[in-house]
């Protein structure tokens, strides 16, 4: 007994000699264990697994705090990033691909509210042609990369129309629509946002030029007697027709071919109502923010009709290099934004993500239902080419483009009717309107002071970010 009663003071000794997560600590507490008299070796085992207990399980702790501070870096926790691993490729071929972005609600659950639209990637080979085929779904699309010609068909008329980089078209569900890369040597990447009308949350492709696989011809779905009846065509000839084998969704186009369907004007004009053209290219538009670290441009059912009834508008953001864009905010629509040119990263402060932090924290306390909505957790990331991120609406963020070379990023904004996009920092920041007594009473300072703060910054919606040069390269 005289033994036991001197081992649990000593034990309770190494609690306050290992609350750290130093490896000195550890190396303390091991060392009382190793110099402690009149213990049995079982006892002083038990003493060094103690001190490895409280150190590990200290340090973990200390780490998640430690990651809670500094955010969701990207990878599997960070559910608003997508890479190259969330993308599905659905249509592959040597000339070309088309690849799909996984359901943003398969990712989390906190997408849900986009849960019905999807992210698509198109990239076809110079002199290629894509298949005609029409999909289930209501799209926009963004040449991000290349020159091509674009041809629907709808209403029982063909408009064909040239396309270039930084064209918006929008495609309504069940148009016939194919398109070539007329361009000698630079590949034709087309970003697209899609709306599904039959299934929610899922699209298909259905090809009626094809044979007998690659692509598969709906027609071949219909049995003999229904085609020679609706085609008026003897079945020796429907099986040579559509009994073929071919070569793909996205194949070799011949320079002759290509010259005849590129004999177009550059947009067209949208012969399916209104007098609207067919695309429009958001470079041509007046810039809505522009200074020396960035420009901002934008097109909306203002500019664009055919997006009136989609409420979607899109808008790019070039970010001179070693600038950056906001901090700013979205009052009601939720961006998909892709990466389409430079790197860089990103901030933003999420409460859904603190609300879970302090769920496993404090599942089932009072001080959980206290502090879930008055904090927040930055989720970072950095961004390269080809990258997807969502940025929700309310949600307060900023994109900072690396020192070396210029960050494009476009995006997709859903609900965007009457959307405001609310800058933070800068001239016109929205805490700059707010009155003196409201600052003082927000911020627990003098109102002066709090303005000296918000008004110190005399740029407006880009700024020069850390370790930023003075100056960038203009748009390109």
């Amino acid at each position: 007994m005289m033994i036991r009663a001197k081992v649990l003071p000593f034990l309770f000794c190494l609690v306050v000699v290992a609350f750290g997560t130093k490896e000195s600590d550890l190396k303390q507490c091991k060392h009382q264990c190793k110099v402690l008299q009149q213990i049995k070796e079982y006892q002083r085992e038990k003493c060094y697994e103690t001190c490895e207990k409280l150190y590990h399980g200290e340090k973990h702790e200390k780490e998640e705090e430690i990651n809670s501070y500094e955010g969701r870096e990207e990878g599997e926790n960070n559910p608003y990033v997508f890479n190259e691993e969330h993308f599905i490729t659905g249509i592959e071929t040597e000339h070309g691909r088309i690849r799909v972005l996984l359901k943003f609600s398969e990712r989390s659950k906190l997408l849900k509210g986009i849960e019905n639209y999807r992210f698509a990637i198109l990239e076809a080979n110079p002199k290629t042609f894509v298949v005609p085929n029409h999909w289930d779904a209501d799209a926009v699309l963004f040449v991000a990369q290349g020159r091509g010609t674009l041809s629907l068909v709808r209403k029982g008329k063909r408009n064909s129309f040239n396309i270039g980089r930084g064209d918006v078209i929008k495609v309504c569900a069940g148009t016939t629509a194919y398109l070539i890369n007329r361009d000698d040597n630079e590949k034709l990447v087309i970003a697209k946002l899609l709306r599904p009308v039959s299934t929610p949350g899922q699209f298909q492709h259905f090809f009626g030029p094809g044979g007998r696989q690659n692509p598969e011809s709906f027609y071949s779905a219909f049995s003999s007697e229904i085609l020679e009846a609706a085609l008026n065509t003897r079945k020796d000839r429907l099986q040579r027709l559509f009994g073929q084998p071919r070569e793909g969704v996205i194949i070799r186009a011949s320079e002759e071919q290509i010259r005849v369907m590129s004999q177009h004007e550059q947009g067209g004009i949208w012969p399916f109502g209104g007098e609207s053209k067919g695309s429009v290219n958001i470079y041509k538009q007046r810039p809505l923010q522009s200074n020396q670290y960035g420009q901002f441009y934008q097109v909306d059912d203002s500019n664009y009709k055919q997006l009136e009834d989609l409420d979607i508008s899109l808008n790019f953001a070039n970010i001179t290099e070693g600038g950056m864009l906001g901090p700013i905010y979205s009052s009601r629509a939720t961006k998909i934004a892709v990466v389409v040119q430079g790197e860089g990263y990103f901030e933003m402060a999420c409460p859904h993500l603190a609300s879970e932090s302090e769920s496993g924290r404090h599942q089932g306390s009072k001080e959980r239902e206290t502090r879930i909505g008055l904090s927040y957790q930055k989720v970072r990331s950095k961004l390269k080419r080809g990258m997807v991120l969502v940025i929700p609406a309310g949600h307060p963020f900023v994109a900072v483009a690396s020192t070396n070379q210029n960050l494009q990023i476009v995006g997709f904004n859903v609900n965007a009717r009457n959307n405001e996009i609310v800058p933070l920092a800068g001239r016109n920041n929205v805490m700059s309107q707010l009155e003196r007594e409201a600052l003082e009473l927000g911020f627990g300072l003098p109102a002066r002071e709090v303005e000296q703060i918000f008004r110190s910054q005399p740029e407006e919606f880009f700024f020069q970010g850390p370790g930023g040069r003075q100056s960038g390269r203009a748009a390109a």
